[in-house]
């Protein structure tokens, strides 16, 4: 019984410093995706079309920018998320905008 409680206990700890080990990563990919999207959305003309969710998307990854500089990278990672997120919405408007009118 003692040695299933230290097992457990064991398991706790290691996921503990998983955890911690991720949120103290710089959001590497997260920044690069957010990037990518920003820049697909400016292709699309996002900047014509879509320009206060392109803004949004760029003031998201400058924002992630300085808390990464900061050090607080679980924040950094949400707000370059987030700045994925809007550039893929500028992205969608714009190309929704192309889109041809059906009669």
């Amino acid at each position: 019984m003692n040695s299933k409680r230290v097992t457990i206990g064991l398991c706790v700890w290691l996921l503990g410093i998983w955890l911690a080990a991720c949120a103290a990563s710089p959001p590497i990919q997260e920044m690069s995706d957010a990037r990518q999207a920003i820049a697909a959305a400016e292709l699309a003309d996002a900047e014509q079309l879509a320009p206060q969710t392109l803004g949004e998307a760029r003031r998201y990854l400058l924002q992630a920018e300085e808390r990464i500089r900061e050090g607080n990278y679980s924040l950094a990672r949400g707000d370059a998320i987030r700045a994925r997120t809007r550039a893929i919405y500028a992205l969608q408007a714009s190309q929704a905008a192309n889109q041809p009118v059906e009669n």
